[in-house]
């Protein structure tokens, strides 16, 4: 019994993060209500608060899973721990140059634009940039042991620039064929990360 409850309660709060995330990318985070979630999900109000404090936590819990699933870190571990340069370097060449859904990129630019209003959401963005900037810092640093923290910051920091900088331009000209920007992107990102080897 207590696993059939569990399995729906799971199957609700799934379902609730599928139908809150359309409605995000639909109408954005800021003109989305609680009610509106209910209302398109078929979940009372009281339910969901029971699930989630607010509507951040709601947003919280989306990105997380956005997180988890784009990072890959158990990927990169197995990586790291094998010494696999090749594996290493696709990864941070994935996390730079990756083509994000539509949905996904909406979601990106609704973040960045809820960040600059929200305290909530500017302090979950910043636990997620640590996250990210943390685990390409360890890929980095396994592929150049010797290169200085700080070369190796600004190296993330370089990643951070052309994979936002990579999403924009999805999203601003959708209908361009972005294939040998992607290139030049990871060339240049193989360029900058032979010079912290050496």
């Amino acid at each position: 019994m207590d696993r059939s409850r569990a399995a729906r309660s799971v199957a609700r709060r799934e379902h609730l993060l599928d139908t809150a995330r359309k409605l995000f990318v639909e109408q954005g985070f800021h003109r989305t209500g609680m009610a509106q979630i209910a209302l398109a999900s078929g979940i009372k109000v009281g339910q969901i608060y029971r699930d989630f404090a607010n509507k951040e936590a709601i947003i919280a819990a989306i990105c997380e899973a956005n997180l988890i699933t784009w990072l890959e870190e158990n990927q990169l571990e197995t990586a790291v721990a094998n010494r696999d340069t090749a594996a290493i370097e696709t990864w941070i060449e994935r996390i730079c140059s990756d083509e994000p859904s539509m949905e996904d990129r909406r979601l990106m630019a609704e973040l960045l634009a809820e960040v600059g209003r929200n305290p909530i959401i500017a302090d979950l963005n910043r636990q997620a940039d640590e996250r990210v900037r943390l685990r390409l810092d360890e890929a980095i640093e396994s592929l150049a042991p010797m290169a200085p923290s700080n070369r190796r910051s600004q190296v993330v920091d370089l990643i951070f620039l052309l994979s936002w900088g990579m999403m924009a331009m999805m999203e601003l000209s959708p209908e361009r064929n972005h294939a040998q920007v992607r290139r030049n992107v990871v060339a240049i990102l193989r360029q900058e990360i032979g010079a912290l080897a050496r």
